[in-house]
């Protein structure tokens, strides 16, 4: 479980990682207390031990991304899209995907993944031969 802050709201959102993204979370965390007097809520902080802002967030990943080789600029939406794309197909209910970015609507998350809306029948069919 992950506590966000969005537009001056905490809102918790489970996020699941993998094994390695666990353990580098965790070694970040081990650095970060060495760094601080008290510790404060966000997970990432910048230089100055204060949250970091959207638009540094938007900045790393652009470097990043450009870093490796990326022939298009991708920046936290690209990868947020990316991201709901990925697990709808393998297999993730939209259900689930709607709570994990925290959407109101499940319409919101069907448009967020930008899938074919044929594709997406097809693949309900198929798991729900029944209906």
């Amino acid at each position: 479980m992950l506590a966000v802050n969005v537009r001056g709201v905490v809102v918790a959102r489970i996020v699941p990682i993998g094994t390695l993204g666990a353990a580098a979370v965790q070694r970040y965390l081990e650095v970060r207390r060495q760094l601080l007097i008290a510790p404060a809520p966000p997970l990432f902080l910048g230089r100055n031990g204060t949250r970091l802002s959207d638009r540094t967030v938007r900045e790393l990943v652009y470097r990043r991304c450009k870093a490796v080789g990326a022939k298009v600029r991708v920046g936290p939406h690209g990868i947020r899209h990316s991201f709901a794309t990925h697990l709808l197909l393998r297999g993730c209910d939209l259900r689930s995907i709607q709570e994990m970015l925290g959407h109101a609507s499940l319409s919101s998350t069907q448009r967020y993944t930008k899938l074919d809306l044929g594709w997406l029948a097809a693949e309900y069919y198929r798991a729900h031969p029944r209906t």
